[in-house]
């Protein structure tokens, strides 16, 4: 029942559930559910999780490399063989 306020306007204390919406909602939680319960088992899933502990940029590091590239005082194929090595090796460890 709508209850007035003193300006005579009525206030509907139980307003009308928008069911596509909720329906969405409730698909969209079921679905998130289904992501999470096979996380663990899935390879993607797995690699999202370790994703997701790694350690923050270190960004002095990222302009100290930038700055020896322009420069041209770093050895990109050597150190990228071996990044992708420390990489392959977390993912697979």
């Amino acid at each position: 029942m709508p209850d007035f306020d003193c300006a005579g306007r009525s206030e509907d204390r139980n307003p009308p559930i928008d069911r596509f919406n909720h329906e969405t909602m409730r698909d969209e939680d079921m679905l998130m559910e289904q992501i999470l319960d096979n996380i663990n088992t899935t390879p993607i899933g797995q690699v999202l999780k370790k994703i997701a502990v790694l350690p923050e940029v270190r960004r002095h590091k990222v302009l100290k490399v930038r700055r020896q590239l322009t420069q041209g005082n770093y050895s990109l194929n050597k150190r990228l063989d071996v990044a992708l090595d420390k990489v392959l090796e977390e993912l697979t460890t």
